[in-house]
Parts: structure tokens; sequence; C-alpha cells
């Protein structure tokens, strides 16, 4: 048989990508190539520099849970001490000999008769490998607004995943659109600078206020003592699974978002002064359904005499300018697009094409069946490959703990399959619609399916109207990455 370049090859050397080749190291498994499209590794980190970009997950969550940092500056840290994070992993471990930066995986397919995968990139190169693990991420692919006329627009354009740092705001006239968790960041730190800042709001956020200090000098030494970083981790992984998964998860049970949606109307109102204003930014729809926003200036930021909120829906772009339904043209030097990224379309998850062993592309086969994967892992009719972020895998806390739960089931396999010399490993199909009918019998208590839902425009809704995230807790997902059975996969050679 024939022998591929590599046993493992991973997309992706952000942190899931990250976190797979570690676990992989560790179970000896070191025989594997990260190829990453950036010429630094940090994923999601490294593309996004736009300004007062930050992690909404406390710091002391948003690391993995054996290499937790002593150096973090904040309770919230900021987007470059967040790709340092990344740095020192990358760096600690031993990864960055092994990863292939500047090259795109353009396709995937794999091949029946060597049982492996043949990866093509954007330099024309080929690699083939046994086992191909998608880390590439959904905050990855810039989704770009369908609006008639935004590629003829004669000024400056950018993306917020794609900040261009050579342009300088400073007296500029600029228009923003959209409202996201992305504007919500970039919003309060550029409107000081530009002559005039017009927002252009499709569906309004709600908006928390955000414990976001700088740590003071008794939490840095804490840091450093034995069982410092363990307790000040537990006590916001707490808080984490409270607030997001508990609150998201189990809605029926536990409706704690309601008191949250109190809290976001007082802060409203304390916040906006105008009446007309704060009414424009007031969502129809209740906390949860639509990733929220966590800012303490955002919504303040509506008070001042050269920032407009627009929520008339745009009719078009033209060379100069903005132009809404009503009729008006606002003329721009600057246009931002804060429109997010493609995150439950089937054509970016992952963000390249595969193509299954019988011919049939992932996208169709999600097409067909929906959104679907076993454990959030493994897709039946695709031999060989694993994806970190796949469809009912995240329960919405820390993604490091999604990462850590998702390796670990990976590499649980990789394991068995060198144990038993297998060539080839597949979920079988009735273990995946055991796993897909668990979702769906459980999904009823999450908060996602209130009236007010529909609202929302969420992107946890995909096209057909599901939320594949997993209704379950933390500790149950994590436990379940090392608890489940290994018959589920059918080994061969």
């Amino acid at each position: 048989m024939t022998q591929p370049d590599f046993t493992t090859l991973i997309v992706g050397a952000g942190f899931s990508g990250i976190g797979a080749a570690i676990q992989l190291d560790k179970a000896g498994l070191g025989d594997y190539q990260i190829v990453e499209a950036g010429d630094e590794p940090g994923g999601t980190w490294h593309w996004n520099t736009y300004p007062g970009i930050a992690v909404d997950i406390p710091s002391f969550s948003y690391q993995f849970s054996f290499e937790q940092s002593a150096d973090w500056s904040r309770t919230y840290a900021k987007g470059a001490e967040l790709k340092r994070y990344a740095q020192h992993c990358v760096d600690r471990y031993g990864l960055r000999s092994r990863i292939r930066f500047g090259t795109m995986v353009t396709s995937a397919a794999f091949d029946d008769e060597s049982d492996c995968w043949r990866v093509e990139l954007d330099d024309g190169g080929v690699l083939t490998a046994r086992f191909l693990i998608n880390g590439s991420g959904v905050l990855t692919v810039p989704n770009l607004p369908d609006i008639d006329g935004v590629d003829g627009f004669g000024g400056v354009t950018m993306h917020t995943a794609r900040w261009d740092h050579s342009q300088d705001l400073t007296g500029k006239r600029v228009a923003i659109i959209g409202t996201g968790a992305s504007a919500v960041q970039v919003i309060p730190e550029i409107a000081p600078i530009v002559e005039h800042l017009t927002v252009y709001q499709r569906t309004p956020i709600w908006c928390m206020p955000k414990l976001d200090v700088p740590l003071p000098a008794a939490a840095r030494r804490l840091m450093r003592i034995p069982g410092g970083k363990v307790l000040q981790r537990l006590l916001s992984q707490a808080y984490v699974e409270l607030t997001f998964t508990i609150s998201a998860q189990y809605y029926g049970v536990f409706p704690l978002a309601n008191r949250a949606e109190k809290m976001g109307r007082a802060f409203l109102r304390r916040e906006v002064h105008d009446p007309a204003v704060r009414e424009k930014l007031t969502p129809r729809y209740a906390v949860g359904c639509k990733r929220p926003g966590f800012h303490n200036t955002y919504l303040s930021t509506y008070n001042r005499e050269n920032v407009e909120l627009v929520t008339e829906p745009i009719e078009k772009i033209t060379g100069s300018g903005v132009a809404t339904v009503d009729g008006a043209l606002r003329e721009v030097d600057v246009l931002i697009l804060a429109t997010g990224f493609k995150v439950m379309d089937v054509d970016s998850l992952p963000t390249f094409p595969v193509t299954g062993a019988d011919g049939t592309s992932l996208s169709q086969f999600w097409t067909e069946r929906r959104l679907q994967a076993y454990e959030g892992v493994s897709i039946p009719g695709f031999p060989n490959f694993f994806t970190v972020m796949g469809p009912y895998g995240y329960v919405g806390s820390s993604y490091f703990a999604l990462i850590e739960a998702q390796t670990h089931h990976i590499v649980r396999c990789l394991v068995q399959a060198s144990r038993r010399a297998a060539t080839r490993v597949e979920v079988s199909a009735e273990a995946n619609d055991r796993y897909f009918a668990e979702m769906m019998r459980k999904r009823h208590r999450q908060i996602f399916w209130q009236d007010s839902c529909a609202l929302a425009n969420s992107y946890y809704f995909d096209q057909n109207g599901d939320v594949p995230l997993r209704p379950t807790t933390t500790a149950e997902a994590m436990w379940r990455s090392r608890r489940f059975p290994l018959r589920d996969y059918e080994f061969s050679n």
C-alpha cells in the first residue's frame, strides 16, 4: 500500500490545530504536519486585528487547562495578548518546525484504494495523509454583504476581519455596516478620532456591561503561587458555565437569561440619552437568540454628536457613499464591513471542499441530511476525517473546553487505530444517527426556540433552521470525549 507523506495532516494553526498537535505528541503520534494559511499561528487572533479586539470570555477560561498563563494583564485579554499566547504554545511544545505557513488548503478528497486523503494546496502542491483533522474553525471566512454596488465603492473598503492598519481614520467620514460582536468593539475605538461615523444597523444587539479591568497586583501574584492559577480558572469556569452554557442549553429548566434581559434593558436606559436612539438599539428578540455583545462604552458612543445610527435598509453602495431605501445618500471616505463570518454555512465548514469515500462532498451530505456529526467530530462516509468544530460539538462555553474535548476524542480514535494497525477509521451510520437523534430530543430546552428568535437574524441558525450547538454541559462533553464507545467506529485495513 502507498505510504502517505504524513500519518496525520492538521489544517489550521489556530488554537484548534495547536491543541490537536499537542495531544498527538502526548499520545506518541508525532508524525504530522500543520498547514496554515497565515504567516504566523493564532488563527482568529492572527487574522483579526481591528481596533478594540478582545475576547468576551474571561482570560482565565480562554486558555488550555494544561498550559495556564500567569501573565494575563486583564480580566478579558486583548487580541495581541491572545496571539502571543498562541505563539507561546507553539514554541513551548515544539510545533513551529512542523507548521507549513503561508499555505492554504483548496480541497481534500479521500482515496478509497490507499485509505488516504489527497489534499491540494493553493501553490499547486499536493500532500497525502492517512488522517485529516480540520482545525480551521468557524470565525475564519469573512461574510461579505450581498449589497448592490459594494464592490464599486470609490473610497477605502475593509472588513473587520482583514483590518488595514495603513489606513488612518483620523478626520475621515466613516460608515460601518453591522452591529454584531466585532462592531461592538470597533465602534467605541474609532468614534473619537473620525470626523463622522455612520452606523448601519439591521438588527440591534443585546449589549451587557463587561467586568474588563487590568488585573490588580494581588491577582497577578495569585497566578504565580501554587494552585493560584487553578483557583482562578475554576472560579472563571463556574462563571462561564452558569452565564453561557447553562443559561443557553438549559433555558427551559433554568431561565437565567430572563434576568440578563432585565439587566440589558437597564444598561440601555442608563447609557443612551436619546429615547429615539435608545428605541432603535433595543432588540425585539430575547437574550440568547443571538450572540450578545459585552462592552462598557459601546452604547454610550451613540451619545456622541459625530455618531449617527441608521436603521433604514441599505439600497445600494454608490461610488461615494451609502444609499438607503428612504432616498438618503450619505457620502463617506471609508466603508467598514463588520458583517461577521460564514459560521453555519455548509460551504465554509470547513473552509475547503471535502469529498468522501463515495465521491459525495461534505457540503452535499450536510445539505441533504442537515448539519450533523457524531459527538461533533466525525461524519459517516468520510473515513479518517475528524473536525474540531463540528456540528453539535460546541456547548457555548470557552472554545478551549471544546478543543480539549474534541481532541481527546480524536486522539482516542487514532491511538486505537495505531494499536490495531488500522488504515481506515470511520464512524458508523448507526452511531451517528443515534447521536443526532439525541441532539434533536434534547434541544427543546435550549434558549433558541423562543418565538422571538425568528427576529434575531442569528448566525446560530443554519439553512434548515437548526442550531447545531450541543445541548449539554461542558462537564458532560468532556466526560463523553473520554468514554464514548470505540465500537461506534469501524477500524479496518
